[in-house]
């Protein structure tokens, strides 16, 4: 059976002992929701824990849930009202609506209500209201479990029981938890009250939640006045005054977001802390988020990257996290966990973990940050503006086409392409260069995003001097946002600039061909024909010659990029048996088309997708070592994230997705893993089109 938990749960380490069943030291009694499919011991659970006896049902679908009476009292048995896809109402895994269903419908989890946050006093804080247990023993035990309840008869949800519903039951339980953790909400698992609580930690996900800290701040009491400052930042006694003086800091202090950088030494590693100020953006918008860095994290020589702490979250800084330990490096005097830091409000709580050593912090100049992040960023906009020959705005019809023109002589003679049998660039790119490789996933005319993208971590520098490769996995047109999902403009700037970046910089950037990069009637969203639409545009401004070249262009991207660092493709491997001389020749092969650009990850309602075996096979057809990436596109698992590492409980295969109006994802190489690195969104194109 499929587990999508597999391999990525990880024990709760500090935990607490309420009525005899261990749960996470963070978690206040009344704030646990215990939910799972039938059988999974939960009315047993909330006996034991002298909890609510009643079970409550909650529709996740319905706006505002999170007010409903059934979570007024609580600790409590809840059972989950789930979207199904073809079905209007939301309905449980023991409905019989359900269960009449062969196979059961996938989750049509967009309907999910997601509760709100709160920053303040006069807005409930819902999302943090609840911490959601699923109770997920192997489908085995619940199977066994609920034959031998059948005896007593009592049970109408045991009827007609097979080892597949229970199994089904529980994969819908397992994606549910899957997205609720994604979206934010509190979620832990358990399998049996016999063992640990268990929190779960994707690879690529650096955030910890505050339960997996061993120590945390004190809760301010409403009891007294001190209390009620420290809730409304008023309390002083916490607060830690960084000087241009090296200070040692003990217990828990509070650092302010006053728009300035500080320094934190941890023995003889220096890391630098800035407050991340994304420019164009309403101050009242901003996400207070923090970038932590080392002193020589920009340079030309090499891409590098950074830690971000994101306003309420807790991460621990320490040898024992590889992904942290990648991108600082930290030095063998650093402990494995060393520093917890919170970021509450953009104002960080530092605690010290390892005493020997210890944290110090220390500021070296007292500039506002906003400044100085101003006039590197006008340096990086300015090569932008160089680069395209101007504003970043539609070329005009006669310089637009001798560009395409000039992209489609280079593409005939492509660098690093095998050729194929008629001697023409084939379908693969074999990167051999040293070159950091930066990969971006779907963009979808986010003209911003690639901006953001190119204008980030010394990434123009780095393509000049040839010490990174700039990767794009096909679909980088056609909006998907719903109100511009038929302007087709943003989709030919985003092209304009990608020939830009492929004329100057022909052997560091590579575009792979994606299921949109065609005028295909096929290719339509919400019923709207964007291959079309794009077509039609096309000819409008610049004439039928224009639409040629560009049909052209399609036919003579690459499918496949390969190199010591990763293997990818837009969508998928092929499920059929492909040579290396057959993805060469790939043009001449449609079959081998479809299923590399649209094919998708094998799942219960998608039994035709790939799977584990048809990557190990992509792999030995392209004569990759075991153990090296392999990244596609094309299907992001939720609407939250933009990155999902060891997808399908398979090692090593990562989804990447770039077009998030929230802002980009890109995967990069950092020693020997592909570390996803997150920008803000910002206007970049009228940021860099206003300057003088």
């Amino acid at each position: 059976m499929e587990d999508l938990l597999k391999k990525i749960l990880v024990p709760i380490k500090d935990i607490q002992e309420i009525r005899g069943i261990a749960m996470p030291i963070g978690l206040e009694y009344l704030q646990l929701v215990v939910t799972g499919p039938p059988g999974a011991g939960k009315s047993y659970y909330i006996n034991q824990i002298r909890g609510w006896p009643n079970e409550g049902y909650i529709d996740l679908t319905r706006k505002g849930w999170w007010r409903d009476q059934s979570l007024i009292y609580r600790p409590r048995e809840v059972h989950l009202g789930m979207p199904f896809k073809g079905y209007k109402e939301a309905f449980t895994v023991f409905d019989k609506e359900w269960l009449d269903i062969s196979p059961p419908p996938p989750l049509e989890l967009s309907r999910v209500r997601i509760p709100p946050g709160g920053d303040s006093i006069f807005r409930t804080n819902y999302i943090n209201r609840y911490i959601f247990e699923f109770l997920l023993p192997d489908p085995e035990v619940i199977y066994e479990r609920r034959k031998a309840r059948q005896i007593q008869g009592y049970f109408p949800v045991d009827s007609d029981l097979t080892i597949e519903m229970v199994n089904k039951q529980n994969l819908a339980y397992q994606e549910m938890a899957l997205y609720m953790h994604r979206a934010g909400i509190n979620v832990y698992i358990r399998k049996g009250l016999d063992g640990p609580p268990m929190r779960i930690a994707e690879k690529g996900v650096a955030a910890v939640p505050r339960w997996a800290i061993t120590k945390k701040p004190p809760r301010p009491s409403l009891k007294n006045i001190s209390g009620w400052k420290e809730i409304f930042g008023l309390r002083q006694s916490n607060w830690f005054t960084i000087t241009h003086d090296v200070q040692r800091i003990t217990g828990v202090n509070r650092i302010a977001h006053d728009g300035k950088t500080f320094e934190m030494l941890l023995g003889d590693q220096r890391l630098c802390f800035h407050p991340e100020l994304p420019l164009g953006i309403k101050r009242k918008e901003m996400k207070k988020n923090w970038i932590i860095n080392t002193p020589l994290a920009c340079s030309t020589m090499a891409p590098s990257g950074f830690v971000r702490i994101k306003n309420g979250e807790t991460v621990i800084l320490g040898r024992s996290n590889k992904e942290y330990d990648d991108i600082l490096r930290f030095s063998k005097k650093v402990a494995k966990r060393h520093v917890a830091i919170t970021n509450s409000r953009g104002d960080l709580t530092i605690t010290p973990l390892e005493e020997e050593i210890g944290v110090k912090l220390v500021r070296f100049d007292n500039l506002d940050y906003r400044e100085r992040v101003q006039a590197n960023r006008y340096k990086a906009f300015i090569s932008l503006r160089q680069l395209f020959g101007g504003s970043i705005t539609l070329l005009p019809p006669d310089i637009a086409l001798d560009r395409i023109r000039k992209v489609n002589e280079l593409m005939d003679a492509e660098p690093m392409r095998p050729l194929t049998s008629e001697g023409k660039a084939g379908g693969i790119v074999d990167l051999q260069q040293r070159a950091v490789p930066v990969i971006v996933g779907d963009l979808h005319a986010q003209v911003d995003n690639l901006l953001k993208i190119l204008s980030e971590n010394c990434l123009i520098g780095c393509l000049r001097s040839k010490s990174a490769t700039l990767v794009l996995l096909g679909d980088a047109i056609h909006s998907e946002i719903l109100e511009e999902m038929e302007d087709m403009d943003s989709s030919i700037l985003m092209m304009d600039l990608i020939f830009t970046l492929k004329l100057r910089f022909p052997e560091n950037f590579f575009y792979l061909r994606g299921n949109h990069d065609s005028f295909s009637a096929d290719i339509s969203k919400n019923g709207i024909s964007q291959g079309i639409l794009m077509k039609e545009r096309l000819r409008e401004l610049r004439g039928q010659e224009y639409v040629d070249e560009m049909e052209t262009y399609y036919s003579k991207l690459p499918y496949i990029i390969k190199s010591p660092y990763f293997y990818a493709c837009h969508a998928a491997p092929p499920r059929s048996d492909a040579t290396l001389d057959d993805l060469i020749n790939i043009a001449n092969n449609p079959i081998l088309q479809h299923e590399i650009t649209k094919n998708r990850l094998q799942r219960p309602h998608y039994l035709s997708g790939y799977n584990k075996s048809d990557i190990k096979r992509f792999r030995k057809t392209l004569d990759m070592p075991k153990g090296v990436p392999f990244v596609v596109g094309h299907t992001p698992l939720d609407p939250f994230g933009s990155i999902w590492k060891n997808v399908g409980t398979i090692k090593n295969h990562h989804i990447i997705f770039s077009a998030h109006q929230e802002g980009a994802t890109i995967l990069q190489q950092i020693k020997d893993d592909l570390i996803p690195l997150s920008y803000p969104a910002e206007p970049l194109t009228k940021l860099i089109n206003d300057l003088e």
